[in-house]
């Protein structure tokens, strides 16, 4: 892509996994609400490129929108315990400004960091810890209606919706990404749950650089490694971004260190 691709919420976990992983990759406009140190930002990128401002500051936005080509949102309160009054101005709110913002702007697709918030009330007292497991056959592919298991999963659930809105009424290319969980180096320890949706910093990158390059109209994918225990599906994701994941949960312990096959 020629035009530059805005990140929004570049200074959080997500944003510098993509940034470390594919900074060299593409033009970049940054947005954070506090500003960016040196640090992190990637080679090519320096502070007429980053813009401070909230997502729910509809002048800036509008403002930071203009000659992008594609959207990364990724910010938002990111706290699965943030309570209504904050999920409701920056992951709700702040989330409709940015698809207003993009379609005034012209932009071609956005790519929204939903999360697997949005549906983890699928994971019952009857279905776990089985379908953390590999003999568990149970799937979630993006089909399904959502079902939050905290007001953080609600306000995930909504910005699917309006990237849905946005698409059927305004032809604005949206993929939702439930992400899983992401860390670097290695699984997360000692947590099934946290094994079994591993997004490693390397696929997370590579997944949102496919979001970028594919062409697609509106889609929900599962933002995860391509791991031997899953309950989320990734061929959706494989099909339409053409996402390659590298990594398994798998080659490493419960306790996150390397198995001897690894």
């Amino acid at each position: 892509m020629d035009d530059p691709v805005l990140l929004t919420g570049a200074g959080g976990r997500v944003g510098q996994a993509i940034l470390n992983g594919v900074g060299d990759a593409h033009e970049w406009r940054l947005l954070d609400r506090e500003p960016l140190s040196d640090d992190r930002l990637p080679a090519g990128v320096d502070e007429d490129d980053v813009v401070v401002a909230d997502v729910t500051d509809d002048e800036a936005i509008a403002e930071a929108m203009q000659g992008v080509g594609a959207v990364i949102h990724l910010a938002g309160d990111p706290r699965p315990e943030a309570p209504w009054n904050s999920v409701l101005s920056n992951n709700i709110d702040g989330t409709q400004t940015v698809f207003e913002a993009a379609v005034d702007a012209g932009v071609e697709k956005v790519a929204f960091a939903s999360s697997n918030h949005a549906v983890s009330a699928y994971e019952t007292d009857e279905r776990t810890p089985e379908m953390y497991r590999t003999d568990d056959d149970y799937r979630l592919d993006g089909t399904e209606l959502p079902r939050p298991g905290n007001l953080y999963g609600v306000s995930k659930a909504a910005g699917e919706t309006l990237g849905r809105y946005y698409h059927d009424a305004e032809g604005l290319s949206v993929v939702c990404v439930r992400i899983g969980n992401l860390t670097e180096g290695h699984p997360p320890r000692n947590y099934e749950r946290g094994q079994a949706m591993w997004l490693s910093h390397r696929d997370c990158a590579h997944l949102f650089d496919r979001c970028i390059r594919a062409d697609y109209d509106y889609e929900i994918v599962y933002g995860i490694s391509d791991n031997e225990r899953k309950y989320y599906s990734i061929e959706r994701a494989k099909a339409v971004l053409g996402y390659d994941p590298q990594d398994d949960s798998a080659a490493y312990t419960l306790s996150g260190e390397p198995t001897e096959e690894a």
